[in-house]
């Protein structure tokens, strides 16, 4: 008697072990990684990479790094510096940021970590930590929670859900907005002109 009960507590100890062995597995091991999709097939350091539009240049990027994957339309770079130019080949905006995710297939432009751009033709400054471009839509959008900054002419405007369009020039913010206005009065321009 205690034989058979010691025999069929093994039985369910092996029962048991097989069924836990079988689904409590997670690994895929029909599923093997692709190393061409985690491995860039190009590191360039201290590159200067330049586009060229009816034979001008139109940008100039520089960056520490730049990796590209194969059959893949993505670009990772870090520590980037960039030039644009106008039809003229005049500077039209320069700015820097610490990573940019490019996929030129959707046109979509990623910038991330001490984002600071200036726009010459408008004198303005602009400073965030993520920006989003889209070419296609000509937007650009901020994160909803982070701060961009903008500056022109003495005025100073702080925001949060920053999104712009490349087609009508116009920006706003969905959250909350502060800023600074920084102003002459009539009398201290009088004086000034006067001491001239």
């Amino acid at each position: 008697m205690k034989n058979k009960i010691h025999q069929s507590r093994i039985a369910f100890i092996l029962l048991i072990s097989i069924f836990i062995l079988n689904f409590s597995c997670s690994l895929k091991y029909d599923e093997t990684t692709n190393a061409e999709e985690t491995n860039p097939e190009f590191v360039f350091t201290h590159a200067k990479m330049i586009r060229y539009k009816k034979a001008e240049e139109s940008v100039k990027v520089f960056a520490d790094s730049i990796e590209q994957y194969k059959d893949s339309d993505q670009t990772y770079a870090k520590n980037v510096n960039f030039i644009t130019y106008d039809d003229k080949q005049k500077v039209e905006t320069e700015g820097s940021c610490g990573y940019v995710f490019a996929d030129s297939e959707t046109e979509v432009y990623e910038l991330y970590d001490g984002i600071k751009l200036y726009n010459k033709a408008q004198n303005t400054n602009f400073f965030a930590n993520t920006l989003k471009w889209n070419g296609k839509t000509e937007q650009l959008t901020g994160g909803k929670r982070d701060t961009a900054r903008i500056e022109k002419d003495g005025t100073v405007i702080y925001g949060t859900g920053f999104s712009a369009s490349g087609v009508s020039k116009t920006f706003n913010f969905t959250g909350t907005v502060s800023g600074e206005i920084e102003t002459k009065d009539k009398e201290q321009t009088e004086q000034e002109s006067t001491q001239e």
